[in-house]
Parts: structure tokens; sequence; C-alpha cells
């Protein structure tokens, strides 16, 4: 019987490998740093299938997987976090699906919908194969467009409302960047939380009244633009109806947040996330002095590079998760790209005052 047993269990793996399909990888790499739409190629490797797969393997798909400010930078040679050698595969995040895997305990199956943990796994390619200790299994049913966008906007901002400041209900904070990926996440989160958020955002010729609406409809109740920080409308006024903000949020630098390191609280805490203008911060020495203002610096990458191996990362994504279930957190506007159009999708996700995601696709 033990025998027969064996010759069976032989003959499925022969019969699984010999139906089992190919697929032809295609990966956005570079081999030297410099301007995207140059230095990216869309190079196909040789084709991989379930044959190829080791104990607690898994093949997966690419769903969706957006481009993001820090991947412009990485591909530029700009950021903190580059890889280890060239060429490379980019794409710090996007959802997969699983076509096939080696796991024990039916921890995945095929269909399921998963999110690489590994922070120098490109994720700008049709095909992997990655161990299931570095997947994170979400459900499918928030749409590709949230899955894809999940695990870094939403992210930052829900560690920007919780590790800085202990906010309570009522509570106020100021954020610039109010249009980003961030900040969008920002209004939603603190909507939910009953914070108020005052929104800071970039002034432009066209296009202004749809963005205020749009980021309205999110749940944004103060939206202003750079100049109004100089004005007595944020000076002064607006704080007489609600608290001045004990918790400023940047990603843009220069006088932007200087102006709104002004209109914090006493002992209020600025955190800084992005630099987008590529302009230093410069903290206004009088309210740094008489205010006690607090100035921090955060990075969702080493926050992941730190805490992903435990419990509190997919907490987090599960909580955020729920949210989406609820109609609570909405994704991003998105425009989706094939991998092979890699170049519009770049040109498209670096144009000035851009409001949409951009997602890379396979089909």
């Amino acid at each position: 019987m033990r025998f027969s047993l064996v010759l069976f269990k032989r003959f499925q793996t022969i019969f699984h490998t010999r139906l089992a399909s190919s697929y032809v990888v295609q990966e956005l790499q570079a081999d030297q740093y410099g301007v995207p739409s140059e230095v990216l190629k869309l190079n196909e490797t040789t084709s991989i299938d379930a044959s190829q797969l080791k104990p607690n393997d898994v093949l997966i798909k690419l769903l969706a997987s957006p481009i993001n400010p820090a991947d412009i930078n990485m591909i530029e040679g700009k950021y903190a976090l580059l890889p280890s050698s060239l060429p490379a595969t980019f794409g710090n995040e996007g959802v997969f699906q699983v076509v096939d895997h080696r796991a024990s305990d039916e921890q995945v199956r095929p269909g399921d919908w998963v999110l690489p943990k590994i922070l120098d796994w490109g994720k700008w390619r049709s095909y992997g194969i990655v161990s299931i200790n570095d997947l994170i299994k979400i459900p499918s049913d928030i749409g590709v467009e949230s899955a894809a966008t999940l695990s870094v906007n939403p992210c930052t901002a829900y560690r920007l409302l919780k590790d800085f400041v202990t906010l309570e209900k009522g509570d106020t904070i100021i954020q610039n960047g109010g249009n980003s990926g961030v900040g969008q996440a920002v209004i939603q989160l603190g909507k939910l939380w009953n914070i108020n958020v005052v929104s800071i955002i970039r002034n432009r010729e066209q296009g202004m009244n749809e963005l205020v609406d749009y980021l309205k409809s999110l749940g944004a109740e103060h939206v202003y633009v750079e100049e109004d920080l100089r004005k007595e409308t944020l000076r002064k006024t607006l704080w007489s109806t609600i608290p001045r903000p004990k918790l400023g949020l940047n990603c843009v630098g220069g006088r932007a947040t200087s102006d709104l390191l002004r209109v914090l609280d006493k002992s209020a805490t600025l955190v800084t996330y992005g630099g987008m203008s590529k302009q230093p911060v410069t903290v206004p020495t009088a309210e740094f002095i008489f205010n006690d203002l607090n100035c921090r610096g955060f990075w969702m990458s080493r926050w992941k590079a730190e805490n992903y191996k435990g419990s509190q990362f997919a907490q987090m994504l599960y909580e955020l998760i729920d949210s989406i279930r609820r109609n609570e957190l909405k994704a991003p506007q998105c425009e989706k790209f094939l991998l092979s159009d890699y170049k519009a999708a770049v040109e498209q996700a670096q144009k000035p005052l851009n409001t949409t995601k951009v997602l890379l696709t396979v089909e």
C-alpha cells in the first residue's frame, strides 16, 4: 500500500508538470540610473512554470503595480533605498494573483490575491516566484486599484496619524500635498477618526475647482492653496472654529513648509515624509523656539523593513482593508497601462500636477 501511494504521488507530480503552462516573464529593468523613459527596458526572461517551484514557493501573476514618486527617484539613483546591483527590476508595490504553489496546508490557492513584502523584489514584472513567507494574502473583493495602492500611501497615512502625536476626536492636523496619494488617505482616515484635517494644495490654472470638489467628495472640509498660509484666514481666523493643528505633515519642503510651521499650535510636531519641491525644510526660528515645535522625519520603507516580519504590518493592512470594504477608504483615481507601454506610463506619472495614479498591468 505504501509503495502504491508513493507511485501515485510521483505520478501526480509528473502529470502536473507535463500539464503545467509556461509563462514568459516580462520585467521592467534598468542597467544604469538615469531618466526613467531612457534607461528602463522591457526584458523577457526565460519562461517559468510550476515545475520550478520548490517547497513553500508560490508562482504569482501581476494584477497591477503603481508608479510612485519613490520609484522614479530610485530609477534616477536619487533615493535612499537602491537595488544592491544592476540590472534590477523596479517597482515598490503591487498586487499579484496566485497561479500555482508548493505551500503546505493550503495557505494559498490559485486565484488568491497576495502582496509581496520583500522591499528589494521589483514588482514591475508579469510573473514571479516568491516564498509563501514573503507574501501577505489579502481578500479579492476590494478592487484591483485599492489592492495595488494599499501598501504604500494608505499605510504611510496610517502611521503618520498614529505614531507621532496622540490625536483625539476634534483635534486638528494640517498637511501640504493634500491631493497626493498620502494626502487623500489622510483626508479619509481623518474623517473616519473624527479628526479635523486642513489640506494645503498647490494652486493651478486649470482643474482647480474639479480638484477641490474631488477632495471634498473624499471627506475634505478645509482645503486651501499654499498662498493662503500667509493670509488672515489661516494665520488667525480658521482657528476660532477648530483648534490649531497639533500635527503637521510635510511632503513638499521649501517655503510651503516654513509657512505651514507658522500656523501650528504650541508644542506641535511637524513630520516630513517627502520633499517634492526638492527644497530644504527651513524652520522659522521664532516659532521653533517660542512655540517649542518638534520636527521629525518618517520613511515608510524603513518602517516596513523593521516591522514586516511581525504582525503589526498585517494588522494595519487588514484594518485598512476593512475600511475599504465599508467604502470609508477609496483608492485614488487610476489610469492603467500595459507593461509593454511603459514609456507612456512613466511620462504620464511624471506630468506636473498629475492627480491620477498610473498602474502597470499585463492585460
